[in-house]
C-alpha cells in the first residue's frame, strides 16, 4: 500500500494543508505531488489529473490497484477509518459527533472569511476592512474553539484533547490569523501557538517559503 498526496502550492492552498497533516498524524509514509497554482497550465493540468479538477487528491495504490479520493474532508476520513490506531476523531460517539460537525461547518461555511482573508502561509499582511460577516465568522470560531478547548483541551491541547481531524480542518484558519494579526483570546492564542509548533505545520512552513522565495508563490 502506498499513499501519494496531490497538493496546490503549499503558501496557498489551505485545503491541502489540511490532509496533509492527517497524513503526518498517522505515520504512514506518503509521496507529495505539487501543481503550481494561478500558473498559465495550473487550471489544465488539475483538471487532468483530479476528477473533481480540484486538489487536493489522494492516490491510493494497493493490491496492483489504484484508488483515487479527492475533497479535503473525504480524505481526512479514509484515512482515519483506514488507520484506527491513529485515533483521529476522539473517543465516544457524543464527542466524535461534535468534532465531526466542528469540522463540517470548517468545510462548508464561513465564505467571508475565506475570502477576505485568503491563505498567505508565511506572509504577514495588514488586516483588510472586515465586512460585517466576516466579523461574524471570526467571532463564531473563537468562540466554538474556547468552548471545546476549556472543556476538553487539558490532555494534550487541541481541540478535542488529542489532535483530530477538527485541528486538520481549522489549522488553515490558525494561519490565517497569523498573516492578518487577528487578535484572539489568551486560550486561543495558546492553541494556535500549539497548531503553529507542530512539527507538519513547520515543514509545511519551511516548503512555503521556499515557493515564495522562488517566486513560486
Amino acid at each position: 500500500m502506498a499513499y501519494t498526496l496531490i497538493i496546490g502550492t503549499r503558501n496557498w492552498s489551505s485545503w491541502s494543508l489540511r490532509p496533509y497533516l492527517a497524513l503526518k498524524a498517522i505515520g504512514a509514509p506518503f509521496g507529495e505531488e505539487v501543481i503550481q497554482l494561478r500558473h498559465d497550465s495550473a487550471t489544465e493540468e488539475v483538471q487532468r489529473r483530479s476528477p473533481s479538477g480540484r486538489v487536493p487528491l489522494l492516490k491510493i495504490a494497493e493490491d496492483g490497484r489504484e484508488q483515487l479520493v479527492w475533497d479535503s474532508l473525504a480524505i481526512c476520513e479514509t484515512l482515519a477509518e483506514r488507520h484506527p490506531e491513529a485515533k483521529l476523531w476522539p473517543d465516544g460517539p457524543g464527542l466524535r459527533a461534535e468534532a465531526r460537525a466542528h469540522a463540517a461547518e470548517m468545510h462548508s461555511g464561513f465564505p467571508d472569511l475565506r475570502e477576505q482573508l485568503s491563505m498567505e502561509f508565511v506572509r504577514r499582511l495588514p488586516i483588510p476592512a472586515l465586512r460585517e460577516g466576516t466579523k461574524a465568522q471570526i467571532a463564531r470560531i473563537i468562540s466554538a474553539w474556547t468552548h471545546v478547548l476549556e472543556r476538553d483541551g487539558s490532555n494534550d491541547g487541541f481541540l478535542f484533547g488529542r489532535f483530530s481531524i477538527a485541528d486538520c480542518m481549522y489549522a488553515p484558519v490558525v494561519s490565517r490569523f497569523r498573516t492578518y494579526g487577528i487578535a484572539v483570546p489568551a486560550v486561543v492564542q495558546a492553541y494556535c501557538d500549539r497548531i503553529w509548533a507542530l512539527p507538519a505545520m513547520r515543514n509545511w512552513e519551511k516548503a512555503a517559503q521556499a515557493e515564495v522565495d522562488s517566486g513560486l508563490a
